[in-house]
């Protein structure tokens, strides 16, 4: 009976040393990294600093567009020219009434020489001769409306209008976008704002391409939005990324923070 009362006590002794062996500390739930360490992702877009939507700014009958939807272009070449037959016109008979102002001016200082005129009708002289420059000018920006310059080298996104109709003052033209400047976009969390800062760089996956990119944030936006509790970031991609296009979206890793 003494030798049956010592195994279970043995057997007790046993028991109890395994269970304060098992301590929190070599739990395998709490080896697994937390997720203030984990890997950080977000979502994001490509945009392009140099992008626009061109308008008219006279009303008119296009003429010419010589660049369709998709094609490259250079800063300066003419997109959309308008039939300017009407302005050229008006700027021509300014130009002849302003050098008609200008004849007469110098023949009244001639004749006031003589003293056979006064200084008002030099005065009034003047004045015809002020206005006819002034309309000469107002007729030659007309005139160099009727023409529609890139203002940047890029790409024709989309024709608003097609050759042949007449358009308002203001109606939109074509889209036109830089692919070279593209920047990328991207929505974060409030909440990194405790350890991301300008010069960190990360990792950007584009869906379409799925080449890992090493971009560098560029700067934060100026507010967070109240709903959301996001702020926008705004990173450089590098010098040598190729064959990208504005509008692509992808994938944003930042590495694991203590």
């Amino acid at each position: 009976m003494w030798r049956i009362l010592g195994l279970a006590c043995a057997a007790s002794l046993l028991c109890l040393g395994q269970a304060q062996a098992v301590t929190p500390d070599s739990d395998p739930l709490l080896d697994t990294p937390t997720s203030a360490s984990a890997e950080r992702q977000a979502r994001g877009v490509l945009r392009a600093r140099n992008q626009a939507v061109l308008s008219s700014e006279l009303a008119g009958r296009i003429t010419e567009m010589p660049f369709a939807d998709g094609q490259d272009f250079k800063k300066g070449d003419v997109l959309v020219r308008f039939d300017c037959s009407a302005y050229q016109a008006q700027l021509n008979a300014a130009q002849a009434a302003a050098q008609a102002a200008r004849e007469e001016l110098v023949h009244n200082k001639q004749l006031a020489a003589l003293n056979s005129v006064g200084r008002f009708e030099v005065a009034l002289a003047e004045a015809r001769q002020a206005k006819a420059a002034a309309e000469t000018q107002v007729y030659q920006v007309q005139v160099k409306r009727c023409s529609v310059p890139a203002p940047f080298t890029g790409r024709v996104v989309q024709r608003k209008v097609q050759p042949h109709e007449s358009v308002a003052g203001g109606a939109p033209l074509l889209e036109v976008v830089d692919n070279s400047t593209l920047e990328v976009h991207l929505l974060v969390p409030s909440a990194w704002l405790s350890w991301l800062k300008p010069g960190q760089h990360f990792d950007f996956v584009p869906d379409e391409t799925g080449q890992a990119l090493q971009v560098e944030v560029k700067r934060l936006g100026a507010r967070i939005d109240e709903g959301s509790q996001t702020l926008l970031l705004i990173g450089n991609l590098p010098a040598d990324a190729k064959g990208l296009l504005a509008g692509m979206s992808g994938t944003a890793r930042f590495a694991a923070q203590p």
